[in-house]
């Protein structure tokens, strides 16, 4: 799933692959809140996960986001 988010955040949202590791944070890797409201979407459309851009700022680094998105993509976290 992390390779997933990474490609994601390259292709869509045209971030440097390089700073994208696990213990980036949002600010690290230049994810504002425009971005994430983007990122949102985009797990929705390509990945059918829903999971809102206000609980993506509530997490801090991209190994945090790819636990939710491991979690509601198991199915264990449903809203």
């Amino acid at each position: 799933m992390f390779e997933t988010l990474k490609n994601i955040l390259v292709d869509k949202l045209k971030i440097s692959g390089d700073q994208i590791v696990a213990e980036a944070t949002k600010e690290d890797i230049e994810l504002d809140s425009l971005a994430v409201v983007e990122l949102s979407l985009v797990l929705e459309k390509e990945l059918g996960l829903k999971i809102s851009d206000d609980e993506l700022m509530e997490l801090d680094t991209v190994g945090e986001i790819v636990a939710l998105m491991e979690a509601r993509a198991a199915g264990s976290v449903t809203v």
